[in-house]
């Protein structure tokens, strides 16, 4: 089920160390459920719901790093290491491979809390992006073959005379397609329609 209510994730295998950082984040009013290992969290169902991941480097089994590398295959919530053994190689990956941040322990509370804001804010971004992306392949997924064929010409700013000639079909044939492209799209303008190809990366022809 999809909610829009943000949950914060906490992986340590230091009991303590969960309870406390549950206490925090419970203490501002946000859902947290916390993971004593990277296997835990990963065999976890988890709510469709804006998120981060407050990660401890150092775990049984696999590393926080390890689980950082999983979750990049997917669309896995933003992270924030934490870590009582960091060293500057390993924040230096953590932070290359997309980590939003790196609190060595001990850290202040107010660190945390904004770290934690941050990384919410940006997962929020993302799914509704994902969202919208999703949508327009929706849409893209409508166009018969030949309208698929006819987008690249039309986004390319070409008139429906030189599509047809490009295409060996008439002129007014372009234009019903360009019509239903237009409507199946939800595009209200060329230019809407050029950015929605470009977002699914439909380069136009040349």
């Amino acid at each position: 089920m999809t909610s829009d209510n943000p949950i914060v994730f906490v992986v340590d295998d230091d009991y303590r160390v969960r309870e406390a950082l549950s206490s925090l984040i419970a203490s501002v009013g946000l859902h947290v459920t916390a993971y004593g290992s990277a296997a835990e969290f990963l065999a976890a169902e988890k709510p469709d719901a804006p998120a981060c991941l407050v990660l401890d480097l150092q775990l049984p089994g696999a590393s926080g790093l390890d689980l950082q590398r999983e979750l990049a295959n997917g669309s896995g919530p933003p992270i924030i290491f934490i870590t009582g053994h960091g060293d500057i190689p390993s924040s230096v990956r953590a932070m290359k491979a997309g980590a939003i941040e790196f609190l060595p322990k001990p850290f202040g509370d107010e660190d945390l809390l904004k770290a934690i804001d941050a990384a919410i804010a940006l997962d929020r971004t993302a799914r509704q992006e994902r969202a919208e992306l999703a949508e327009l392949r929706r849409h893209y997924a409508l166009l018969t073959p030949r309208e698929r064929e006819v987008l690249p010409f039309v986004v390319a700013g070409l008139a429906n005379k030189q599509t047809a000639g490009e295409l060996g079909t008439s002129e007014i044939t372009i234009g019903v397609h360009r019509g239903q492209i237009m409507r199946k799209m939800g595009a209200g303008s060329l230019a809407e329609l050029v950015r929605m190809a470009d977002r699914l990366r439909i380069a136009p022809a040349k």
